[in-house]
């Protein structure tokens, strides 16, 4: 039992130790490499230096660990069998000895004890072989004891003849020490010729893994309006770096597409203003040669000139409202009122200005909802007026409306020429017009259905279409509604 105890003093000493020593030799290498990664965040260097740099000092960190616990591990372990070997002896001799000074003596000169001291219960020195006189069990004494003298300090109570006493065992440990140094020495010098060859492979490493990233930014480099189609190369590994390759190209797919239509939208927007600006400088130069005297002339001029101007006016309104929504500056004053209120007033003023369609106009509900009167009417006019320039004289054109799940449902149906497959998908598109809507008698722009879809959109709502070319088309414009009224309108 007591040499159990005096094991577990002994092992608790050493992991005091330990501790201890592990906690000075990692402070200054804790502040360099936090210097060196401080340094390198600040200065300007290459990410391959970068990634060699860090490498670098990871490697010499693992090192200075590894060369520590071997070292330490390798005293640990020989001071456990110095333990169980050579004190544990010693103490029994001692117990066997005492009072016999002369035997004790003679401990000293067989073993490898270099000094004995002993004390009573109250720490009061009662025996030495050298000139120490006090009891010391301190780890600082033990430290200063093992760094300047290469002695191993064993402090510890014994039992002799019934009666405790306290022992101070100095041991010579310095074959120890310098073993521990040497296989420290060793490790290290291991690490060193290691990083030789450390050192080039982590550099080639280095630059093989970030060359990708330099190819991409030579190939991004080269990107421009001219050559806005050019992609970064995808083959190889599935990795980190093929995906940020994947997500650029697809970016610039994106940035291709929205600048092709970009393109397309002022070539077209140009070309609708080019023709009423060659009609008007037209009439300009015939009233300049013959208006001034015929009336006729004057006159066909003037009226010519208004309506040109009136069309110029309504295209350049919708290219401001469509440039707004693409800036998010298009703003809607939004109230609570009936969708009866616009769809009563949108009935009596379609029948007005056109008696040459048959209309059929049925509202089955009422609903309350919440959105911009005056735009919610008119994206509903932009849908009946696109049905009566496509429906022949005679045809019907056909607006209902009713209330489904949650959503009023405005349904503008007509007997037209409908609309190909084809043109389906790009009917909401800007300054798109299929091909059955480009003659004079039709006229338009082609921005009706995309300011249509802009607003309703706006408000949170859907767009479907169904058409049949020879047998006409079918839009349902769906608004979410707050409230249902029953009442039949």
């Amino acid at each position: 039992m007591k040499k159990v105890k005096k094991k577990n003093n002994i092992l608790k000493l050493i992991k005091i130790l330990m501790k201890t020593l592990i906690s000075i030799i990692l402070y200054p290498i804790k502040l360099f490499v936090k210097f060196i990664f401080g340094l390198l965040k600040r200065l300007k260097f290459s990410i391959a230096f970068k990634i060699s740099t860090t490498y670098f000092i990871l490697y010499i960190v693992v090192i200075l660990i590894v060369a520590f616990i071997t070292s330490n591990g390798y005293f640990i372990f020989e001071m456990n069998k110095f333990n169980d070997e050579i004190i544990i002896e010693d103490i029994t001799k001692l117990q066997d000895y005492y009072p016999d000074k002369k035997k004790v003596e003679n401990m000293l000169v067989k073993g490898k004890l270099k000094s004995v001291s002993m004390y009573d219960r109250n720490l009061n020195l009662i025996y030495s072989t050298d000139k120490e006189t006090r009891y010391s069990d301190n780890i600082i004494v033990i430290l200063e004891n093992l760094i300047y003298n290469k002695e191993y300090v064993f402090s510890s109570p014994i039992e002799i003849e019934n009666s405790r006493y306290y022992i101070n065992f100095h041991y010579s440990v310095e074959d120890l020490i310098y073993d521990a140094i040497r296989i420290n020495a060793l490790v290290l010098i291991s690490g060193a010729f290691g990083l030789i060859l450390f050192l080039p492979i982590v550099s080639r490493t280095s630059y093989k893994l970030i060359g990708p990233i330099k190819n991409m930014t030579e190939i991004t480099k080269t990107i421009t309006v001219n050559n806005i189609n050019t992609r970064l190369d995808i083959k190889g590994t599935q990795d980190e770096l093929k995906d940020l390759s994947q997500t650029f190209n697809e970016m610039m797919d994106r940035i291709e597409d929205g600048y092709k239509s970009q393109q397309q939208f002022v070539s077209d927007a140009s070309h609708e203003l080019r023709t009423p600006i060659a009609v008007i400088k037209g009439y300009v130069n015939m009233l300049d040669r013959w208006g001034k005297n015929d009336k006729d002339v004057l006159e066909e001029s003037i009226g010519a000139i208004k309506n040109e101007t009136e069309n110029m006016q309504d295209l350049i309104e919708k290219l401001l409202f469509i440039a707004r929504s693409d800036k998010q500056t298009l703003t809607y004053t939004k109230e609570d009122f009936k969708i009866s209120e616009i769809l009563l007033e949108i009935e009596k003023e379609t029948k007005m200005i056109d008696n040459k369609h048959k209309f059929y106009f049925k509202f089955y509900n009422d609903a309350s909802i919440y959105a911009d009167k005056n735009r919610i009417k008119q994206a509903v006019r932009i849908f009946i007026d696109n049905a009566m320039k496509f429906t022949p004289e005679k045809g019907y054109i056909m607006v209902s409306g009713y209330t489904q799940n949650d959503y009023y449902i405005i349904k503008v149906e007509d007997t037209g020429i409908g609309i190909e497959k084809k043109d389906l998908s790009k009917i909401f598109d800007r300054l798109y017009r299929a091909e059955q809507s480009r003659s004079k008698e039709v006229g338009g722009h082609g921005l009706g259905l995309s300011i249509a879809k802009i607003i309703i959109l706006g408000h949170k709502g859907k767009i479907k279409v169904k058409s049949t070319v020879g047998k006409g088309s079918e839009f349902s414009i769906m608004i979410p509604y707050l409230e249902k009224n029953s009442l039949q309108i």
